[in-house]
């Protein structure tokens, strides 16, 4: 039988155990997948300690990422045959369709014939970083060369993601961090100023940046008390798209720079952009032209092997990578 990761109760990596568990056939509208790599997100951290959206039911399944092959899929799908080299778009339910496991079972909708040129590890380490940031800056944001973006929290998967989005149209990034210490990297990854907050001003340093005239994109999973300051950051008619809530802090609403320059401040969803089927589509046609041309390229910060799930992502919540964690069969 099939290895799968299921957790039995909430808590930090130990509870994740490696099962034998016999899978279902897929149902008529889902494919199955031998699956290759698995890539880690901060989401499945969140579920596993009951700080996420969804709740678990146990014995649970986890993941929302994963590359592979065809084995087989269900009378209603078409598009795909035995041993196509496949990948993963998250589903809205990854208790459902986890993807922690050597045999799953994902909705076809769900599934995409990623670009040869791409390895497994680099295709399961694809689609919830390209998608968020896809769907923020270029959906909503429209974001073009004339721009500049500020990108907070910007070691994260997603901030390297939204760098190589952003330059994919010309738009100039602005990075920022909590110390230099990520800096250099940052800027190896793709953008062309990294601000570091502990030891700069913000706001001073934006506008040196801008010649005054600020960024007309933020993007941030932050929240908190960086919001108010990230508005004074912004250019007139500017929009700031919150994607996170990594501070446990309330802040302070803007309002004076929400007046005075017409911002917007847009609770931004992952779910916005994968629960539309015309917009999915226009996510999949340009992550994949992006991953096939190069200008798309997914950062891996370290590689795992299956046996070593719970090592991979106690290393994920320790937050000193750069880049994806991504764990191989």
């Amino acid at each position: 039988m099939p290895r799968i990761v299921r957790f039995h109760e909430y808590g930090g990596p130990e509870v994740l155990r490696i099962e034998e568990i016999d899978v279902a056939p897929p149902a008529e509208d889902e494919v199955q997948i031998a699956v290759k790599a698995i890539g880690l997100n901060r989401a499945e951290v969140m579920f596993r300690r009951n700080a996420y959206v969804q709740q678990a039911e146990f014995p649970s399944m986890l993941g929302y990422e994963a590359a592979g092959n065809v084995m087989s899929f269900g009378s209603t799908v078409t598009g795909f045959t035995k041993g196509d080299a496949v990948s993963v778009i998250p589903t809205l339910d990854m208790a459902r369709w986890g993807t922690y496991g050597e045999v799953i079972n994902i909705p076809a909708r769900h599934v995409v014939m990623h670009p040869e040129n791409l390895s497994f590890e680099k295709a399961a380490a694809t689609w919830m970083q390209y998608v968020t940031a896809w769907g923020a800056l270029i959906e909503q944001a429209r974001l073009s060369s004339a721009d500049f973006v500020i990108v907070s929290a910007a070691s994260s998967s997603v901030g390297l993601a939204a760098f190589q989005v952003a330059r994919s149209v010309g738009a100039t990034v602005i990075a920022t961090t909590r110390t230099n210490a990520k800096a250099a990297a940052l800027r190896e990854a793709g953008a062309h100023h990294v601000i570091a907050t502990a030891e700069e001003d913000l706001v001073d340093r934006v506008m040196e940046i801008t010649d005054g005239k600020g960024t007309r994109v933020v993007f941030d999973p932050i929240g908190g008390p960086a919001i108010a300051q990230l508005a004074d950051c912004m250019a007139v008619a500017g929009i700031l798209l919150e994607y996170g809530a990594l501070s446990p802090d309330a802040g302070p609403f803007p309002q004076f720079a929400v007046l005075g320059k017409s911002l917007t401040l847009k609770g931004y969803l992952y779910n916005e952009i994968v629960g539309d089927n015309g917009i999915l589509e226009r996510a999949k046609a340009y992550i994949s032209d992006g991953l096939r041309s190069g200008a798309l390229d997914p950062i891996i910060a370290r590689t795992f092997p299956f046996e070593q799930i719970k090592e991979a992502t106690a290393f994920l919540e320790s937050n000193e990578q750069i880049g994806k964690i991504v764990v191989t069969l």
